[in-house]
């Protein structure tokens, strides 16, 4: 099944137990990210902790230095049963950050262990925190959890992209076992404004229901938590249609959703890109430069 919970039912993500025993070969890797905004040097990367086979090489500063790129990397390639990130990721006040893989992420088989993923992110008064991965393929008979905790304050902006293929579509291959738990969780000065919980389940009915996915083997979010979106830039998002697929933006108190679902990757990409391309002049001060690890 599918469930999908809305911010007014009020419903906090919950954990999830796992009974299996991991193997020796499971993967535990730990990445923590600290940027801070500098005087004369623009925003730094000022802390950088790593444990196992998930890190950043360098600071990259493609835009000037107001705004500090990082590549995430995680050797591995994909997530297997068993396996256990965690992320966590602090904007101090006034910093501007932005970080992305270098290619699509992977949620593989599992013979039974869960896989699990567990991303926070802090941003301060005045930062901007941008997190735009690209996709994750969603293998068959996968069993994984994965969760998104965001916390602001005062002014701070995040925009937070989570994109799924479910299935290897190109050798044909569909999501007929397994399931895949995701939660998601946003908070300003302490108080909630998204909770968010989720289950995809292979073979499920909803896959393929017009009530659920529709058949559709690729849905995404664009979660933007920000109080400078008025209904001018909430107008100028709806404007902008995916060259395939069925798209839809939402205001909400603090906060803009943009969804897509559809055939495509490529298309759903593309859409969210332009989306982002409106909102980051007017959310981050910032042009929209797509991040050139996109196009190798």
């Amino acid at each position: 099944m599918l469930v999908t919970i809305s911010p007014s039912d009020g419903v906090q993500p919950s954990e999830v137990t796992d009974l299996s025993i991991n193997s020796a070969r499971n993967w535990c890797a730990r990445l923590e990210l600290g940027f801070e905004a500098r005087a004369g040097h623009g925003t730094v990367l000022a802390h950088r902790r790593h444990e196992g086979p998930l890190r950043v090489q360098k600071a990259l500063y493609p835009e000037g230095p107001e705004v500090c790129h990082a590549l995430m990397l995680h050797p591995p390639a994909g997530i297997a049963g068993g396996d256990a990130l965690s992320v966590q990721v602090r904007v101090g006040e006034g910093a501007k950050a932005l970080i992305t893989t270098p290619g699509a992420g992977k949620w593989y088989r599992s013979n039974g262990p869960l896989a699990t993923q567990r991303l926070e992110f802090e941003v301060g008064r005045g930062g901007v925190f941008e997190w735009l991965p690209q996709e994750s393929i969603v293998f068959d008979r996968v069993h994984g959890r994965t969760e998104t905790v965001v916390r602001l304050a005062g002014d701070g902006v995040y925009i937070g992209l989570d994109l799924l293929c479910l299935g290897r579509t190109a050798s044909g291959e569909r999501l007929t076992r397994g399931l895949l738990r995701l939660a998601s969780r946003i908070e300003r000065d302490g108080r909630l404004i998204w909770s968010e919980q989720g289950l995809i389940e292979g073979g499920s009915r909803l896959l393929d229901s017009p009530v659920g996915l529709g058949g559709q083997p690729v849905t995404g979010s664009l979660l933007v938590a920000s109080d400078g979106i008025d209904g001018s830039l909430l107008a100028a998002c709806r404007e902008i249609r995916p060259r395939v697929g069925e798209a839809a933006v939402t205001r909400l108190p603090g906060l803009l959703v943009a969804r897509y679902l559809g055939p495509s990757a490529e298309a759903a990409r593309a859409w969210f890109v332009a989306v982002w391309s409106v909102l980051r002049p007017a959310l981050a001060g910032r042009p929209a430069e797509v991040p050139r690890i996109w196009h190798t």
